[in-house]
């Protein structure tokens, strides 16, 4: 996989000029002109073309459905020939529907479109060999995806998925509960204990009717959001060697503990787990003052018919590792669409993708593509909402020049996924059999030891 610099977020995007609609036409002049711009090939956009139906797997909740149809419906005007069937599997759970798409495409299921909710597993099933090449599409269209994508999955020297949407991680923060307990709003040169602080004082009330300061989910991202920001790799070193050592893992897992068993201030990881609570309900209900989160969580910030709320959420950055870590350094993830390798309708479907990633009128959350424009796109989507979205510290925060990440997509290997779950279960051996912080480390090593070796052979 080919090193790439650190994926850049802000001033860069704030450079981007916006994506010129193509004009469409019948005749095979207007075709080629529009398959140039957009990378697709000539034949599929003609009028004339074979009918096509592709089938499209994702998560989608009813809000995005909505959404999302309305840019197939864009994608039908200029695609006449090809019917895109959007299939929810599991709406909501990404990571369950991305099992359930495993079980389905193992049986044989007709699948030509994927998405995928990060890195990883783009690239645990490119390397089983499920999803289709795309660089001889890339060619044909003339796309250099370097250029036209902040990250591009790939594997065996090859490209397997483009960037459908980036997801820069800030921290929601309810205003209500902010003004009350006499807070400012954080800026970028606040860190982890500073949270920690604000956890604190944010904290109110006791059994059932408490709000806790803050509130972390079972994901990976949320036992150490330092790795997932400041470090080329949540799990390994730049040699590809297992990372868990990192001084990062001892200081956000005992940070982690501390809120919870000392301030009180972090909802119990135990009640977490074993309530299968939800992060959006435990905001939204007031139940946590505070949720490190991304773009995802604005859609349901919104839908006040299904969590119905009064307060504000006002958006902080992200916390810096400590006083002397580096400005505007944030977790940036993304979803990924694909090719399925068993699809009868490549060519279709790598121009359903193309158009998805490139086009921006209907865009459902911020795009993965280089040349989009961001605050268009962010006044667009959240603009009506801002008796409940502070707009302007939402576009203060993640459009800042500081903003960047130190990941690199080049430090990854095909069983990433599985080392992510080495994360979750070393920080759970943590938090509920109180091991050390150091026990966890050597037991997380040892671990991603035995996965790689198992992957080498």
């Amino acid at each position: 996989m080919n090193k790439r610099s650190a994926v850049l977020l802000g001033g860069a995007l704030l450079t981007m000029s916006i994506l010129s609609a193509c004009s469409s036409g019948s005749d095979k002049g207007s075709a080629r002109s529009e398959a140039a711009a957009t990378g697709a090939a000539p034949a599929a956009a003609q009028t004339a073309a074979k009918p096509v139906t592709l089938k499209f797997y994702t998560w989608d909740n009813e809000s995005n459905q909505i959404a999302r149809q309305k840019m197939i419906d864009a994608f039908h005007a200029k695609y006449p020939n090809v019917t895109v069937q959007n299939v929810s599997l599991v709406p909501g759970n990404s990571v369950e529907s991305m099992k359930k798409m495993d079980v389905l495409m193992s049986s044989g299921e007709e699948v030509d479109v994927l998405e995928y909710g990060n890195i990883d597993e783009t690239l645990a099933r490119a390397s089983a060999g499920v999803l289709a090449p795309l660089d001889e599409f890339y060619a044909n269209g003339n796309v250099n995806p370097e250029e036209d994508y902040y990250i591009n999955p790939k594997a065996n020297g090859k490209y397997y998925a483009t960037m459908l949407t980036s997801s820069p991680y800030f921290v929601l923060i309810n205003e209500d509960a902010l003004k009350e307990a006499n807070l400012s709003l954080p800026s970028f040169d606040w860190t982890w204990d500073d949270f920690r602080e604000y956890a604190k004082k944010l904290s109110k009330g006791d059994g059932n009717d408490k709000r806790y300061g803050a509130y972390f989910h079972t994901w990976g991202e949320y036992t150490n959001l330092i790795a997932y920001s400041d470090l080329k790799s949540p799990y390994l070193t730049t040699d590809l060697k297992p990372g868990f050592n990192d001084p990062s893992f001892a200081y956000f897992f005992n940070l982690r503990r501390a809120m919870e068993k000392d301030d009180k201030s972090a909802k119990p990881l135990a009640d977490v787990v074993g309530a299968k609570l939800s992060y959006i309900t435990e905001y939204l209900n007031g139940k946590a003052a505070m949720l490190a989160t991304a773009p995802f969580m604005l859609d349901n910030v919104m839908n006040k018919e299904k969590y119905p709320h009064t307060f504000k959420s006002v958006i902080a950055p992200l916390p810096r590792s400590s006083k002397n870590g580096e400005l505007g350094i944030t977790n940036i993830g993304g979803s990924y669409v694909a090719v399925a390798s068993n699809s009868k309708h490549k060519q279709e479907a790598y121009d359903f993708i193309r158009y998805m990633t490139t086009e921006q009128e209907a865009r459902l959350e911020l795009s993965g593509y280089k040349k989009a424009d961001p605050k268009a796109i962010v006044e667009r989507l959240y603009g009506k909402a801002a008796d409940i979205i502070d707009v302007t510290t939402l576009q203060a925060t993640i459009f800042d020049k500081k903003v960047k990440t130190n990941f690199d997509p080049a430090v990854s290997v095909p069983y990433g996924n599985q080392l992510k779950g080495v994360l979750e279960k070393g920080f759970s051996k943590f938090m509920l059999d109180n091991t050390t912080a150091e026990e966890a480390q050597k037991w997380m090593m040892d671990e991603s030891d035995k996965i790689a070796k198992q992957n080498s052979k």
